[in-house]
């Protein structure tokens, strides 16, 4: 089995493309920063781990994710090579990303100001309240 999961944030923002044809597929490229369990050093902190996102999944990456973002991605771990213009090979290893999760809100990512937040319902919103004296203790909650 060939199963990856990654936890995150974008290293840059993602490099998007569309592949050509009748109906062009989205292909985005990125980098996720993925803490490491074992740190050698102070500064060995985390793997920088290339994917890549198709069609779908490919155009939220495109929409929704920025630099920062930290995401959960489900994926395939891909080997290949190729030569470079020096003749010399190159091994490359990356996630072929089959899924993808957002790790935490929006509002986290940018900085939310607890001033933001929404203001308590006014009295006569037309919600009742509801007494909490009298309720036995047989609830399975408080």
């Amino acid at each position: 089995m060939n199963m990856v999961i990654l936890s995150g944030r974008l290293v840059r923002d993602p490099e998007i493309r569309y592949g050509s044809g009748a109906e062009p597929m989205c292909i985005a490229k990125f980098s996720l920063a993925v803490d490491k369990n074992y740190k050698k050093s102070a500064d060995d902190k985390a793997n920088f781990i290339n994917c890549t996102a198709f069609g779908k999944t490919g155009e939220v990456v495109e929409k929704h994710c920025t630099k920062g973002t930290k995401l959960i991605v489900t994926g395939e771990w891909t080997t290949g090579s190729y030569k470079n213009k020096d003749g010399n090979t190159v091994y490359t290893n990356d996630c072929n990303v089959s899924k993808l999760e957002f790790a935490e809100s929006k509002n986290a990512s940018q900085g939310y100001n607890t001033q933001d937040a929404p203001k308590p319902m006014p009295a006569d919103s037309g919600f009742m309240d509801i007494p909490t004296s009298g309720i036995g203790n047989d609830l399975p909650f408080k």
